[in-house]
């Protein structure tokens, strides 16, 4: 019911993009050409990748098994502990480009207040990236109660299914939003 809700606010979110963008077709072109698309390119593949990464996580949780059982190297031996940091990770790189991309926006001079494309921009990818903060807080919450719990069981699994269920949502919103916001020009 939750990410239901969530997507009817980003469904929202699309609406005003798609309307404003209808309204004032030629900022759209003056404004889209300040966007990165390579490194908005390498900073989607990392989120994407870590969709990945937290399936492979589940799975382990699903087997039951909270840490590795060989070598770090051993990347087939990992628990869910070691893929959602991994995950984590991924996610937190995604935010750091994300940050690192408003920066260089800012300094071309695209704000949240410089125009409606900019007011729009920001609104909808920052919506999104405090979604993903969200979600890394959950892995934080997620890693807690498997280190804090005596007997990895039912309730670590689920907790972690729950997650990234969440996480999916975060990245299947966020491939929608690239389409819309940097491959359609």
């Amino acid at each position: 019911m939750w990410l239901a809700s969530e997507l009817m606010f980003f469904a929202g979110l699309f609406a005003m993009y798609f309307t404003i963008r209808s309204t004032l077709p030629e900022l759209w072109t003056e404004e889209t050409a300040k966007l990165n698309l390579t490194f908005a390119t390498a900073n989607t593949i990392v989120l994407v990748l870590s969709s990945i990464t937290c399936q492979m996580g589940v799975w382990a949780a699903e087997r039951f098994q909270p840490t590795r059982t060989g070598s770090l190297l051993q990347v087939n031996r990992w628990g869910m502990n070691e893929w959602m940091t991994l995950t984590y990770l991924m996610g937190a790189t995604f935010i750091g480009g994300q940050v690192y991309e408003y920066a260089e926006l800012a300094h071309e001079g695209l704000t949240i207040s410089s125009s409606p494309y900019g007011s729009v921009f920001f609104l909808t990818t920052g919506f999104h990236g405090l979604h993903v903060v969200g979600g890394l807080i959950a892995f934080l919450a997620l890693l807690g109660r498997s280190f804090a719990a005596k007997r990895f069981g039912h309730h670590e699994a689920t907790t972690a299914i729950v997650t990234s269920y969440y996480w999916h949502f975060v990245d299947v919103v966020w491939i929608a939003l690239f389409g819309a916001i940097y491959l359609i020009r």
